[in-house]
Formats: C-alpha cells, sequence, structure tokens
C-alpha cells in the first residue's frame, strides 16, 4: 500500500527534522484536497442562504448564523486539537477530522429546522479548526526546506479552487435541485478527499507534545501578535461583506440567478489567480500578500458600497473582491509560521483560531446590520475593516525597517 511504503520513508517526526525526505507531492495534494472539501462546506451558505433560510422558515440573518456556528467553535478546535491529540500518529487524526466532515454533511443535507442545521455545522467547526491548523504545519513535514513556500502556496490553493466551484455551483444548483443538493455535492467531495488522504499521507508521528501553556508563548511573540490582529480585522470584515453577498447582489444590484451564478464563478477563478499572487509575494515578505490582500478588499467593498446598483459594476467589484481574499490565506500563514518555527502546530492552530473568531464576528455583525440597516451595510463594514488592516501592516513594516538598522549596529558593536 502506498502510504505503508510512504510511513518507511518518515516513520516518526524525528527522523523527518534531522534528515528531509524527498517531497512527498502525493500527500501534499491530499492536505489541499482536504482544504478544497472544508471550505467549499464552509462556504456553501454563502451562496445558498436565500432559499436554506425559506425552507427552514427563518430570516436571512439568523440562517446565517450557521456560518457563525461553524466558527465559534472552530476557533475552539484549531488551538486545542493539536494538544489533545498531541501524542497521536497525525495522519490518524487528519483522518479522523475528515470522518467528521462527513457526518456534518450528512446531517446538513437531512436538517428539516435550525437547529439540526446548527448541530451540523458544530461538527464542521470542529473537523475545519483542527484540520486547518494542522494541514500547513505537516505539509512542511512532507518536503525538504527549500519547498516549502511552494508546498504552502499549493495547500491553500484550495481555499481558491473552493471559491471557484462552492459559491457558483452552491448558487445554480440551490435553484435547479434545491439547497440540499448542493450539500450533497459537498459530502461527495469529502469523501474524495479523505480516500486520498488514507492512500498518500505517511504516517507522521508527532515532533513534539504541544502544551496549553505553549500557546501563550507563542501568541506573545510580537509577529504572531500582529498576524493574529491583522486575521480579526480584515477577516471578518471579508466575511460580513462575503456571506451577505447575495443579498446584494439579488436586492441591490438586481441581478438574476444566471448572472449571480456568474458572478459568483468570476469571484472563484480570480480566486485563484489571487492565490497564486500570494504565493509570490510570501516569497519576498509575506505581509506584503497581506497588504495587498487588504488594500483591494476595501477598494472593491467601496466601489459596491458607492455603485453597487448598477449590475456590472458590482460583479466586477466582487471579481476583484475574489482575488484579494485569495492573497489573504497563505499570506497571514506565512507570517504566522515564519515568525514560530519551532512550535508551527501551535500558530497554526492560533492562526486558524482567530480565523474562526473572526469569521464568527463577520457573520453576527454583517447578519445585523443587513437585518437592521439593509444589505449595502455589511460592505461597509468591510471598507473600515479592511482599511484598518491596511494601516495595521504599513505600521508592522515601518517598525521592522526600523528595527533592522538598530540590531545590526548593535552587533557590530
Amino acid at each position: 500500500m502506498q502510504s505503508t511504503r510512504l510511513a518507511e520513508r518518515v516513520d516518526d517526526g524525528e527522523a523527518a527534522t534531522e534528515a528531509e525526505p524527498p517531497a512527498l507531492w502525493p500527500g501534499v495534494i491530499a492536505l489541499t484536497m482536504g482544504v478544497f472539501a472544508l471550505v467549499t462546506s464552509e462556504f456553501l451558505p454563502a451562496s445558498v442562504l436565500t432559499p436554506l433560510a425559506a425552507d427552514l422558515g427563518v430570516s436571512v440573518g439568523a440562517a446565517g448564523q450557521a456560518v457563525t456556528a461553524t466558527a465559534v467553535v472552530g476557533a475552539f478546535a484549531a488551538p486545542l486539537t493539536p494538544v489533545l491529540t498531541g501524542r497521536f500518529d497525525r495522519r490518524l487524526v487528519m483522518l479522523g477530522l475528515m470522518v467528521v466532515l462527513a457526518v456534518s454533511n450528512l446531517l446538513t443535507i437531512f436538517a428539516t429546522n435550525l437547529p439540526v442545521l446548527l448541530v451540523a455545522r458544530v461538527l464542521l467547526g470542529a473537523s475545519l479548526g483542527g484540520f486547518w491548523s494542522m494541514a500547513a504545519a505537516l505539509g512542511m513535514r512532507l518536503v525538504p526546506k527549500a519547498a516549502i513556500p511552494k508546498a504552502m502556496s499549493l495547500i491553500f490553493t484550495g481555499v481558491s479552487v473552493a471559491t471557484v466551484s462552492a459559491a457558483p455551483v452552491g448558487a445554480y444548483v440551490s435553484d435547479t435541485l434545491g439547497w440540499r443538493a448542493a450539500f450533497v455535492i459537498a459530502g461527495v467531495v469529502g469523501l474524495a478527499a479523505l480516500a486520498a488522504q488514507a492512500f498518500t499521507l505517511p504516517r507522521l508521528a508527532p515532533t513534539s507534545v504541544p502544551r496549553l501553556g505553549g500557546l501563550v508563548e507563542v501568541a506573545r511573540r510580537p509577529a504572531v501578535a500582529a498576524a493574529l490582529v491583522g486575521v480579526l480585522l480584515v477577516i471578518s470584515g471579508h466575511f460580513a461583506g462575503f456571506t451577505y453577498v447575495r443579498p446584494v447582489l439579488e436586492q441591490v444590484a438586481g441581478l438574476d440567478v444566471a448572472a449571480i451564478s456568474l458572478s459568483l464563478l468570476a469571484f472563484g477563478v480570480a480566486g485563484f489567480f489571487g492565490n497564486l499572487a500570494g504565493g509570490a509575494l510570501v516569497g519576498r515578505d509575506p505581509r506584503l500578500s497581506v497588504l495587498g490582500g487588504a488594500g483591494l478588499i476595501a477598494l472593491a467593498a467601496t466601489a459596491i458600497v458607492a455603485l453597487g446598483s448598477v449590475g456590472w459594476v458590482a460583479a466586477l467589484a466582487l471579481t476583484v473582491w475574489g482575488f484579494a481574499f485569495a492573497m489573504l490565506p497563505v499570506g497571514f500563514q506565512a507570517w504566522a509560521t515564519s515568525a514560530a518555527t519551532d512550535q508551527a502546530e501551535l500558530a497554526g492552530g492560533l492562526l486558524t483560531s482567530t480565523f474562526q473568531v473572526a469569521i464568527a464576528l463577520g457573520a453576527v455583525l454583517g447578519g445585523v446590520l443587513v437585518d437592521r440597516l439593509g444589505p449595502l451595510s455589511a460592505p461597509g463594514y468591510a471598507v473600515s475593516a479592511a482599511l484598518a488592516g491596511v494601516v495595521l501592516v504599513l505600521a508592522v513594516r515601518r517598525t521592522s525597517s526600523r528595527a533592522a538598522p538598530e540590531a545590526a549596529c548593535q552587533a557590530c558593536g
């Protein structure tokens, strides 16, 4: 079996650390498939929100809290999963998380009311948080050090590919076959990812046993802390706007289902190229990827608020938004893990946890704003949050540039 042969090459974490193994790209691709499956399930509510809410007999804002439930649980699962599973084979942990994803999608398909849907989304949060927290760290162990940036970019390509397919396919399928059919597709994708990981991931013993106290130590590192604050700002703004983008396209831009599906497809396709752009910038400075993504989100959201009633402007702005968002995950992940290479799993867990908190914050604020002030209020918040992120990154880069010469002078002295 392929996984057995691979296990002979990476039979424990210590060996993987001391002698770099050949690049195990099939395993990296399997992790990419897992990210794709999880993000597909996570993003689907945004594209099926209107029919989902109508079917369950709740408001759009209430249905949007399915996103919040996933994010809240994911926020706890992300840092706790590496700690609670610290002594287990990382391959088995990842497979277990994919099984939880399968159960979540099954429950969603048969949900008849909001509580059942929320239970399903809670399970998704557990799977999402755990998998995301460990994916980057495990990807780093599957390739030589020189190939890590490429592996990281490939893993997070799963996010971009999911945005290419999840939103437009979800909108189209929900209109033709019903919103539940969209989650049937997501379930099949999750099972395919589970099979791929079972056959390609090697046995990966933990390199160390993470402790809860280590989370505090990693979070206190200035570079990690700055990345976490940036996530809270920019990602909350993105999800406040994107979670409720369908009401904007329907009620403000006046687009029909076909045009909405096409706009979401453009969002996703642009995201694929945004991921490539982010990966290229990460090689120079991860903060450049974050800076570019946040700045473009602010620009796109401003265009929607100001000119969203013009259909083609809203569609174009959403395309730019898709390009921008795809630059963020790889940028933030590289920013945090490069500052904590000795505790990559914990750094990944903290970053994923903060991502989920930001998603929950954005979904809650977006839901309240949409229900009380109308659909354009959500992208309005996205503008302010993204601009705050831009200011933060510029301040951090300015501080770093000043600190470097001082450190050099001290070394000379």
